[in-house]
């Protein structure tokens, strides 16, 4: 988000954020790891100030309510950090690694689906989304949006038609709109959007750089 929002204000405190407690590969681990996830930072993301009306702050409230840390070793917790650590989500390579992680989960809500839970596969996702074919200022919503599958179809087709400008990513980003019961995959869902919210973010930055280059070359020339 302060890639995209020059005037963004963070929700989360300090303390609590990811680049101050996990980001050192060789801070925190073992009791003094787990105390910290168990009695601040669960509980901390658990009690946001919402007072403001913050639609950030009340998202990040709502993904950890109900959710409990379930590793009870500090020193494995750090090494799985320290392996999220090592994931580049700007290169693709990457985030398909990311991605195969993402479908084992998935497969695992499958087996949910006596619960009300019911993975829907991405290629049905994906020629429904053609059918519809949303396009750029038309609102999307998914009710139960579970991780976000249809979601996530909708926004690669609107951005591979009709996102031309950092400006139209915003109305993209305005017209999006999805809502999950369960913790669980509404916090994958949450993740796979962020994710790639911010990769088409980057990727229009970098092709108006690259234009703006162009031009200027051109008019040196």
């Amino acid at each position: 988000m302060e890639l995209i929002s020059d005037d963004h204000v963070a929700v989360i405190p300090s303390e609590l954020q990811w680049r101050n407690w996990a980001a050192d590969s060789e801070g925190m681990t073992g009791d003094a790891l787990k105390d910290f996830v168990d009695n601040k930072l669960f509980p901390g993301l658990q009690n946001l100030d919402v007072s403001t009306g913050n639609k950030r702050a009340v998202l990040i409230r709502d993904i950890f309510a109900g959710t409990n840390n379930y590793m009870k070793n500090g020193t494995i917790i750090r090494q799985v950090v320290n392996k999220l650590n090592e994931i580049d989500f700007n290169a693709s390579e990457d985030r398909h690694m990311f991605g195969d992680i993402y479908e084992d989960l998935l497969r695992d809500l499958q087996s949910a689906g006596n619960y009300g839970e019911f993975y829907t596969p991405r290629a049905v996702t994906e020629i429904m989304t053609e059918i519809i074919n949303p396009r750029l200022g038309e609102k999307v919503l998914d009710p139960a949006c579970g991780t976000g599958g249809f979601l996530t179809s909708a926004i690669e087709n609107i951005r591979k038609q009709d996102v031309h400008s950092v400006e139209d990513l915003k109305v993209l980003e305005d017209t999006i709109r999805g809502q999950e019961l369960k913790p669980l995959p509404f916090m994958l869902c949450v993740r796979k959007i962020l994710t790639d919210f911010l990769r088409v973010f980057a990727m229009q930055k970098l092709a108006e750089s690259e234009h703006y280059a162009s031009l200027q070359r051109k008019l040196v020339a």
